[in-house]
């Protein structure tokens, strides 16, 4: 196992490198800069000039890119433009609370849709099944950003039961349990939007795979033994069907820190997604270069992690 995953990570290596020389020739090749995004009419030329020599942005895109690789080998990605901060600080500071409320939704969406999966394919085409189906059918057709607004309408606005957006209330000084549920009060809304767009795929994954699996050869033999039905289900269908689950959830790894765009942006959430978004407005590319690769490398190891656990659900695989 341990020589599997030291082989896996010296793999890594060379991907991360062609990643960024990729995603950094692309942000090179993106219309306009920084100075131009900020400057607009007001600012002449010689300034413009000026202030890209003080930047480097003026340098040639291989002497930029060699700058920029040597420097992030020392955990240096560069300086945010927009911020004016480290970009790792600036990550540091946002990243926990897009962590904060995709882990959330990513938890509730397991609990509901993986046992909503399950009987649907113990009870195919029945009335069950049906239902269930049109919701998660529902669920992966609605856009979120519709999703967000009506909400925002409904519950914010028709019926002011949620504030529209933002992390606590304007002003708020609270600290310690109220803080707590603050935060928790405000997060409702952009968790119920991320619930329900992740639970309809899940739900259909986990049924699909559970289909396969109760099928077998060796799923008859266990009901023909006299076993328990849901013994038969929950101990020797379920661990079988849980493995292109895995797979699914180990890609998920990204999105956890690396925020919800539209969503944070629809409801002002303070997370890495709408400073991505932010910056992507302003032309930061310090940050969207290291956000990027924090994207690429949270991408592989969830790959990892996925080929792990395989192991860890189905005894018949062994990593050597």
């Amino acid at each position: 196992m341990f020589t599997y995953i030291g082989r896996r990570l010296l793999q890594m290596i060379p991907v991360l490198l062609g990643v960024s020389i990729i995603i950094f020739v692309v942000i090179s090749l993106a219309p306009g800069d920084y100075v131009d995004g900020k400057a607009g009419s007001n600012m002449t030329e010689a300034k413009k000039i000026e202030l890209r020599e003080s930047m480097g942005l003026d340098k040639p895109v291989p002497q930029r890119y060699i700058s920029w690789l040597t420097k992030s080998f020392s955990g240096d990605f560069g300086y945010s433009l927009k911020f004016q901060q480290p970009v790792i600080k600036v990550i540091d500071t946002y990243v926990w609370n897009s962590f904060i409320l995709a882990i959330s939704a990513f938890i509730a969406s397991i609990i509901i849709a993986v046992p909503i999966g399950i009987v649907s394919a113990t009870k195919q085409y029945s009335f069950v099944d049906g239902f269930f189906t049109v919701i998660a059918l529902i669920g992966i057709s609605l856009p979120a950003f519709f999703l967000a607004l009506m909400l925002i309408k409904v519950l914010a606005f028709d019926l002011p039961i949620f504030p529209v957006g933002g992390m606590t209330k304007t002003g708020s000084s609270t600290v310690g349990i109220k803080h707590f549920f603050d935060v928790i009060y405000h997060m409702l809304l952009p968790f119920i939007v991320l619930t329900v767009v992740q639970v309809g795929s899940l739900m259909r994954y986990t049924r699909t795979s559970m289909l396969e699996v109760i099928r077998q050869d060796y799923i008859r033999t266990a009901r023909a033994k006299g076993l328990k039905e849901s013994v038969v289900i929950y101990k020797h269908a379920l661990r079988n069907a849980l493995i292109p689950i895995v797979t699914i959830l180990g890609l998920s790894l990204p999105g956890l820190f690396g925020g919800a765009m539209i969503t944070e942006t629809i409801f002002a959430w303070p997370g890495i997604g709408k400073v991505a978004f932010d910056c992507l407005n302003a032309r930061d590319y310090p940050f969207l270069m290291a956000f990027n690769m924090l994207m690429a490398m949270l991408t592989l190891a969830g790959s990892l992690i996925a080929d792990i656990s395989y192991a860890l659900v189905d005894p018949r695989i062994r990593l050597k």
